[in-house]
């Protein structure tokens, strides 16, 4: 067991799935008749020093056939709906063939679709096999429970729902710490990942910008991330832009949910809702730009979100609402290279790709085509949807 490193700084968060590790890892100890520790030492997958993460409480059930363990978010300083929030993990043993852990979806806890499975993202279910798997006897399957009291609630204030994310909140994360999307320290360790990134002796010059938890978790899987390197921009796209021209790169693909990139269209390059939004405006006068009449785009005006919009353009015309966002695609790219004009000349490409809310890559700017395909990823379309299925690579 390495040095472990006790949650002591203030200013330091952790992401939703190593809180639920820390009760799980409670749970199951109390399960296995041993003391809980709190703080619970956990392994991070990719470090070596361990993180000391405080549980609340931890008590057995039923006479010790079940256990439950409770523990409280701290994502740090910033904007973070996941503040405070209790998470409960019940665990017991359970007969399961073929497998050592079962995670059940509790009340709100978000799952891919109705009676889904439960959202995790790779790291979370990392995390919870490099924490529990020595706990578990060999031949015996640990199921958990999960709980987040206010998670359902919580949930309709993300755009959780956008990917098929029903019921609660979902597990993602790819890493311990959180990285606040928009402060300048994000920026600050982009700045330092980017310059990391662009002096390795392999760099080839090709770089994917990537919006948000979704977008690097769908690089992974379209195997992006095999071809070049894969960078997140949380909401500091436009300085990532010029600093990513003068790091030498020469083709940027920026990846990302179509109701983000959106503002990019626009010309909003800092992101955050709370800076500036758009997103509405900008889907209209481009859908004027396509020879929308004026009576839809008063409807798209008037949606109570993007996805509303999508969902009536696609209605009413789905070839035309591919042209649309097509010509979205397009206008990202226009007005990134018009942004880099503004502080210097550089002869890098910027490309877009857009995602729905299935995490489908559906559509492109010119560029964006063209650099998809140098990463190896021919483009699917079947009828009248298109896009790139990832399950089909």
């Amino acid at each position: 067991m390495g040095i472990t490193k006790h949650l002591s700084n203030p200013h330091q968060g952790l992401t939703l799935p190593v809180w639920v590790a820390a009760a799980a890892r409670a749970a199951t100890q109390v399960l296995c008749g041993q003391h809980a520790e709190n703080p619970q030492s956990l392994q991070i997958p990719g470090q070596e020093q361990s993180l000391g993460v405080p549980v609340q409480s931890a008590a057995p059930l039923h006479g010790g056939a079940q256990a439950l363990a409770i523990s409280r978010c701290d994502p740090g300083p910033g904007l973070d709906l996941t503040r405070d929030l209790e998470i409960w993990v019940q665990a017991l043993w359970i007969q399961e063939e073929g497998g050592w852990l079962k995670i059940v979806p509790g009340e709100g806890i978000g799952t891919l679709g109705r009676d889904g499975d439960v959202c995790a993202s790779d790291f979370a279910r990392r995390l919870l096999e490099v924490n529990l798997r020595h706990l578990v006897p060999p031949g015996r399957c640990l199921q958990l429970e999960v709980v987040f009291p206010l998670g359902r609630e919580l949930a309709q204030r993300t755009s959780n729902a956008a990917f098929g994310v029903v019921d609660g909140l979902a597990l993602i994360g790819t890493q311990a710490e959180v990285q606040s999307s928009a402060s300048p320290d994000q920026l600050r360790a982009s700045l330092d990942a980017l310059q990391v990134m662009t002096t390795a002796s392999d760099f080839c010059g090709s770089l994917t910008l990537v919006i948000g938890e979704n977008g690097l978790d769908l690089a992974h899987q379209l195997g992006i991330a095999d071809q070049q390197p894969l960078l997140k921009a949380g909401n500091w796209i436009g300085p990532l832009l010029v600093a990513s021209a003068e790091s030498g790169v020469n083709n940027l693909l920026l990846l990302g949910y179509h109701g983000k990139l959106v503002k990019l269209a626009g010309g909003i390059f800092h992101t955050h809702h709370h800076l500036a939004d758009g997103r509405l405006e900008v889907l209209a006068a481009i859908a004027l730009q396509q020879g929308l009449g004026v009576d839809l785009i008063q409807d798209l005006l008037g949606a109570a979100s993007m996805e509303e919009a999508l969902q009536e353009l696609q209605r009413r015309d789905w070839a035309q609402a591919n042209r649309v966002w097509e010509a979205i695609a397009q206008a990202v790219e226009v007005r990134s290279e018009a942004y880099l004009k503004r502080y210097g000349t550089w002869s890098m490409r910027v490309g877009a790709a857009l995602f729905d809310r299935q995490r489908h890559l559906r559509w492109f700017g010119c560029t964006g085509h063209s650099l998809i395909a140098r990463c190896g990823l021919g483009i699917h379309s079947e009828g009248k949807e298109g896009g790139f299925d990832p399950s089909l690579r």
